[in-house]
């Protein structure tokens, strides 16, 4: 059910988009949909971004491979930047809308896999596409500059990173704020704003353990890697319960195990991934210290030779400068209705977002908006972010997500 304070987009046109466009923006959110991209992979996603932006005269270039950034320039006055991120997940959708992906693509170790994007960010595609029609085709009503940020790889905190080292501040204005948004469980129409810390650091590891191969028969003569990892993994999770205060948020999760190829065979190796969130620096030393010294403890513990620990990514913890977050909320509460607009709680997902304002020293704002009917929310069956059904009703999930970053990106150019 929308809420008394908020427009409904089936009734009454947001004036900036209106009807046509919206229909504009239903077919780009079922083109990506339906071809979806993993990570740092994203070509044709990126053609498809430059052919609009190639149609609306705006200038663009390509940058971390397979990222675009467009520059709409109309005259003097602030340059503010707005970043929707562009890859699909490894993942076999599961749903029966007739725009659902039967995309493959394959992974780095070569491994050939179904793709899905199944963390929304179509929608956010879709959606600063159509805001960016909007200010082309009305540039009457503001002047400055915007920066298109169209991001590869966030799912691997690749993408943002390879923007910067490909000199995306080297060639595109710089912005004095930077806006970002994603699709999250919740009512379609809502928006929720987190100031300060928004969201958390995220760091994977991957860790191989060495053992001594045997007849399964014969386990003395073996260094069991997979006895090893039953132990490391289950003393792992007393670091969240035994190590940090119960005042303070982490989590640890192990994501994978793999070990050996017949049920008879001790094998000589094991190899599991694990996933660290935290929202403090202090806690996220600790518990990465905690990690090293337990799996290297167990190791000693089995008379194993000491494993091999990789990283495999890392996502800097996302900061929205409490005074523009402050701001934004006004604006957006103007523009979507009072009571579609809350301030929420830090989340422990993660974003690559941050390193975009970082590496200029300028604030930011990451807000999340719902991309579900109310039934759905009503009955508690919403698929979350990286489900095989996370597919978002697309009015007015687009509708809000496209209305949302006009309103930010009005907000601070000049009228």
């Amino acid at each position: 059910m929308q809420s008394q304070n908020h427009p409904d987009p089936s009734a009454a046109d947001y004036p900036e988009i209106p009807a046509e466009l919206r229909q504009r923006m239903l077919a780009f959110y079922r083109h990506l949909h339906a071809n979806p991209e993993l990570s740092m992979q994203e070509h044709a996603t990126a053609a498809f971004i430059e052919a609009h932006l190639d149609t609306l005269g705006i200038e663009h270039f390509r940058c971390g491979d397979t990222g675009v950034v467009g520059v709409l320039r109309n005259g003097a006055g602030p340059v503010v930047g707005f970043r929707a991120d562009t890859d699909g997940l490894p993942i076999q959708e599961d749903s029966t809308v007739d725009y659902r992906s039967t995309a493959r693509g394959t992974l780095a170790d070569g491994t050939e896999v179904p793709v899905m994007h199944g963390c929304g960010h179509d929608t956010h595609v879709a959606a600063l596409m159509t805001a960016t029609e909007v200010l082309a085709a009305r540039r009457e009503t503001w002047s400055g500059t915007v920066v298109l940020i169209f991001q590869p790889g966030e799912e691997t905190a690749a993408g943002a990173q390879a923007m910067v080292e490909d000199g995306l501040w080297d060639r595109a204005p710089h912005p004095e704020i930077i806006f970002g948004q994603h699709v999250m469980p919740g009512l379609a129409g809502t928006v929720e704003v987190v100031g300060g810390p928004a969201m958390a650091y995220a760091d994977s590891w991957k860790v191989t353990l060495r053992g001594e191969q045997s007849h399964g028969s014969q386990p003395q003569n073996s260094i069991d890697p997979i006895v090893l990892g039953a132990h490391i993994v289950t003393r792992l999770q007393g670091i969240v319960s035994r190590e940090i205060s119960a005042l303070e948020s982490a989590v640890v999760t192990v994501g994978t195990f793999h070990a050996g190829l017949k049920e008879n065979i001790i094998p000589d190796s094991a190899e599991f991934t694990l996933n660290v969130r935290t929202m403090d620096d202090e806690v996220r030393t600790t518990v990465l210290a905690a990690l090293r010294r337990i799996i290297s403890a167990e190791a000693q513990a089995s008379g194993a030779p000491e494993p091999v620990i990789e990283e495999l990514y890392r996502f800097p913890r996302n900061v929205n400068d409490p005074e523009a977050t402050a701001a934004l909320v006004e604006t957006l509460r103007g523009t979507l209705g009072a009571g579609s607009v809350t301030e929420g709680e830090p989340k422990m997902g993660s974003e690559d977002f941050g390193t975009l304002p970082g590496a200029l020293g300028v604030p930011s704002v990451f807000w999340f908006f719902g991309g579900f009917a109310a039934q759905t929310v009503d009955a508690g069956t919403m698929p979350v972010n990286h489900s095989p059904r996370f597919v978002p009703v697309p009015e007015p999930t687009l509708w809000t997500g496209a209305t949302a970053a006009l309103a930010a990106l009005r907000s601070k150019l000049a009228s």
